[in-house]
């Protein structure tokens, strides 16, 4: 049951007796998803925790790392009840109703399947599974035993992506004809990283960013990619996955796009990029995308149509840069997630649509060791 109640205050839980503070109390705690984090490091701690922390309607209940101390000292950090050491532990804890898993991908499927086991709804960080048949198994065994399963593509809820849904949607760009993307980072050869083992991440910048930029090519567009082509190489690195991307995708509805992705561009000169291009105007993100909500963004719409010109000169228009409702696009996730497990509301981010991206990045490594285009059903 989904219970609102927004309309008290601390002032007014202060003037009614102790058997309806407590009532309100219970109210407040059943509102509330509670979470278990497995894989409590890495991204989980800087940015999806404490990004939970300032949640309405979610409380971190459980936390797992491998390392007892690590775990402890997370479950201290956070405020949580437990620190757990495996998986197993942390699913069988009564208190918690859901999880987050964002360990090694190579432990997705394991750890999501233990946890629909148990009854547990699943956020799940990108990308769901190693490849698209273990994605299909995990979301058909969930479907199986009744849980939510979510995909952790938290860029959908950028002020300036949600802006650019948005006017897409309303036809202020016309057709949408062109979209470019381009998510970069700096990732030299690091002892024990698992981004750069094949057998742990599945793959490389394309895999690690690009299923972000690809996912938001379809949601922002409204059509999915039909086609695929793609260069994939370790150029500057010597590990085994890939350091340079370019993806090009045919979306259903007509609009060719391009995502570029690179593990060998120094943080300092990088430019994430996010473009559409219509019959009508433009959208331009400057650094739109990432793990902090913010950027520039700049729209130029056309009011009429405008007919052809023979001498082509380039009148460019400047645009304008919209304004943007900033805010933690960790918080907006797991609130979105929460209020879908707690009050019966569709998944905005449901992980049929990662596993769709999934498929598209395999067809890109297809296409690449095969030099040729890929067909998507």
């Amino acid at each position: 049951m989904c219970y609102n109640v927004s309309g008290y205050t601390e002032t007014d839980y202060t003037k009614v007796d102790n058997k309806l503070t407590n009532y309100n109390e219970r109210v407040l705690e059943m509102k509330k998803l509670r979470f278990g984090i497995i894989g409590a490091g890495g991204i989980a701690d800087r940015r999806t925790i404490p990004g939970m922390m300032l949640a309405r309607n979610v409380e971190v209940t459980a936390v797992m790392e491998v390392n007892a101390e690590h775990a402890e000292a997370l479950r201290q950090k956070y405020g949580a009840r437990y620190a757990c050491t495996t998986a197993e532990e942390l699913v069988s804890i009564p208190e918690v109703d859901a999880v987050y898993i964002a360990s090694p991908v190579v432990y997705h499927m394991e750890q999501a399947m233990l946890a629909a086991d148990h009854g547990k709804h699943i956020l799940l960080e990108k990308p769901i599974a190693m490849n698209a048949s273990e994605g299909d198994k995990l979301l058909a065994y969930c479907a199986e035993k009744g849980v939510m399963v979510a995909a952790g593509f938290m860029m959908r809820f950028g002020a300036h992506v949600m802006t650019m849904k948005r006017s897409v949607a309303e036809g202020k760009i016309g057709q949408v004809v062109s979209g470019y993307s381009q998510f970069t980072l700096w990732c030299p050869r690091e002892e024990g990283n698992w981004r750069q083992v094949k057998a742990k991440s599945g793959g490389g910048c394309l895999m690690d960013m690009g299923v972000h930029c690809i996912d938001l090519m379809e949601y922002i567009i409204g059509s999915r990619v039909c086609e695929v082509g793609a260069f994939n190489d370790t150029v500057a690195f010597d590990y085994d996955v890939e350091d340079s991307s370019t993806v090009i995708l045919r979306m259903k509805n007509g609009a060719q796009c391009v995502v570029q992705t690179n593990f060998n561009i120094p943080d300092e000169v990088s430019k994430w990029r996010l473009e559409f291009f219509g019959t009508r105007g433009r959208l331009m993100g400057d650094t739109v995308i990432g793990q902090n909500d913010g950027g520039k963004l700049n729209a130029a719409f056309l009011d009429g149509v405008v007919g052809y010109s023979a001498t082509q000169n380039h009148a460019d228009m400047e645009g304008d840069f919209l304004e943007g409702d900033f805010g933690n696009m960790y918080t907006r996730e797991v609130e979105s997630f929460a209020d879908s497990v707690l009050c019966g509301k569709p998944l905005e981010v449901p992980a049929s649509d990662a596993l769709h991206v999934q498929k598209v990045i395999e067809a890109a490594y297809r296409s690449s060791e095969e030099h040729r285009l890929i067909a998507i059903d």
